[in-house]
């Protein structure tokens, strides 16, 4: 009696450990709030009172607000894998009315592979003795006034 009741228990943790994670990160897109704004008729007030505050402002120039909200999925202790992204951006001129609403998805996702763990440098490879006494003989080398710099 007891057997069959624990394997059924250890098959249903074993089942369960496969099972997917769902997450979500960023905003949550409402269409009927995104669509209740209008180019030319809002500005950064209103916007924010119907969108709240952006997930991010543009770097180079106060024109662009950007909502982004992304759907991942994992397998027990993998990394997240994106299944949507959704990125929402909202246009102003200088005078801070809304010129243009722009969606994109997953496409503007860019993967990144660093170059092993370390940033890849020009020169010579020093290793840590070359490090640890490598400035031995610099000090009051030939031709440095005596005392150090002035």
């Amino acid at each position: 009696m007891f057997r069959p009741l624990a394997l059924m228990l250890l098959c249903g943790v074993a089942v369960s450990a496969c099972t997917p994670l769902r997450g979500h990160q960023g905003y949550v897109v409402d269409a009927d709030l995104v669509n209740s704004i209008q180019p030319g008729v809002d500005n950064r007030q209103s916007v924010q009172q119907v969108l709240g505050l952006p997930t991010l402002a543009g770097q180079f120039n106060q024109g662009d607000w950007y909502y982004v909200a992304r759907d991942t999925r994992n397998f027990a202790f993998n990394n997240p894998k994106p299944v949507q992204q959704s990125t929402l951006r909202v246009r102003f001129n200088d005078a801070g009315v809304v010129t243009a609403i722009d969606r994109m998805g997953l496409e503007q996702i860019a993967s990144i592979s660093p170059s092993k763990k370390k940033t890849p440098t020009l020169g010579r490879e020093r290793g840590f003795f070359a490090d640890l006494f490598g400035n031995i003989g610099t000090v009051g080398a030939a031709g440095a006034p005596p005392g150090g710099p002035q």
